[in-house]
């Protein structure tokens, strides 16, 4: 299996919460359009003045992920069970 990724775009200020929430719409369209596989599309809440949207992928979707999207930041990211058996293709 590939190593997952999750790819990161970082959202600041009062708004960033908002934005953050609508940018995951852009990402599952993204998604769907290339149809590309992906684990996860969501959002966290870093504090209250920043939020993070995030995409979980593998190893071998990065780099059309990147290129496309180009985000802030990325970590290697184990697999929660869900994320391995809910894996998508939108």
């Amino acid at each position: 299996m590939n190593r997952a990724l999750k790819l990161i775009w970082d959202f600041r200020g009062a708004d960033g919460w908002g934005t953050a929430k609508h940018h995951c719409l852009h990402l599952r369209d993204f998604a769907s359009r290339e149809q590309l596989h992906f684990y996860e599309i969501d959002v966290e809440k870093v504090s209250d003045v920043h939020a993070s949207a995030y995409v979980v992928v593998d190893e071998a979707d990065l780099k059309t992920y990147r290129d496309a999207l180009r985000p802030h930041r990325g970590k290697w990211t184990p697999l929660t069970e869900d994320q391995k058996t809910n894996k998508q293709n939108r």
